[in-house]
């Protein structure tokens, strides 16, 4: 596997993995890199093919980005509590199910079973590499990221999100993460998992919604699930501090 580059912070405490969404990469996870760093040490990844991570060798599925997280896991601990955003929280669920000894708990957020549960998300999914390709990062960006704030998101906190994903996404690796998406449908694996989760969601989120969320804490053993008050699909970014104390408890809880 290629390098994966990741940003740290913390020097004590448990493991925190953060994996983005699809059009992000670790810069997402700023406040959590800020916040959270004072009771644990975070690392949050750019995905293979993203940002400041090397292309891959290769394809990657579903399975191949599950194991590029176990290594980065591997590489820096014995085992890891898993934030996975969107993307990442599907993405976090196969790396449970893949590799159960490397994961103590997940807090999936805004995310959902895989776009494979609906013919029509499926194919929306599939169309945006050549959407990428024919736009360019910056245009694609432009064109999605507003989208992922609520519509009471400050414009700085748009811009963030479109800067963000301009600086992400390129292909192959973006065409890698569409079809993996596209291919997903959780659903019949979410009984296997057997860490505790977190299910967190943002109440004004369009992108992947509550109904989505709620799949995913409904078929999972050992779960909560809280809604995160005006956010959207990126609750992390839109209200961090709201976001981060449910981790926190999380971690509480689990780590007691």
């Amino acid at each position: 596997m290629s390098a994966v580059h990741v940003e740290e912070a913390g020097a004590a405490g448990p493991l925190l993995l953060c994996l983005h969404g699809i059009g992000s990469s670790s810069a997402a996870f700023a406040p959590q890199l800020d916040a959270l760093s004072e009771h644990c040490r975070v690392i949050a990844w750019d995905a293979p093919g993203y940002a400041k991570s090397a292309d891959p060798d290769g394809p990657l599925d579903l399975d191949g980005f599950a194991d590029a997280a176990a290594g980065v896991i591997r590489s820096h601990g014995s085992s890891a509590h898993v934030l996975g955003v969107s993307w990442g929280g599907v993405i976090a669920v196969r790396l449970a199910t893949r590799h159960p000894d490397l994961v103590d708990s997940l807090i999936l957020a805004d995310s959902s079973a895989g776009s494979g549960t609906d013919e029509a998300k499926a194919a929306g999914m599939r169309a945006r590499a050549a959407e990428l390709a024919t736009l360019g990062a910056r245009a694609f960006a432009k064109r999605r990221g507003p989208r992922l704030v609520s519509d009471r998101a400050p414009a700085e906190l748009v811009e963030r999100a479109v800067d963000t994903m301009a600086g992400a996404v390129r292909l192959p690796g973006y065409g890698y993460a569409a079809e993996a998406m596209a291919a997903a449908d959780l659903r019949p694996e979410l009984s296997r998992v057997t860490a505790p989760a977190l299910v967190v969601c943002g109440d004004r989120d369009t992108v992947t919604g509550v109904e989505a969320s709620q799949v995913l804490a409904g078929g999972l053993h050992k779960t909560a699930y809280v809604i995160v008050k005006d956010a959207g699909h990126l609750a992390n970014q839109e209200q961090p501090e709201r976001f981060n104390a449910w981790v926190l408890s999380h971690l509480h809880i689990v780590t007691r």
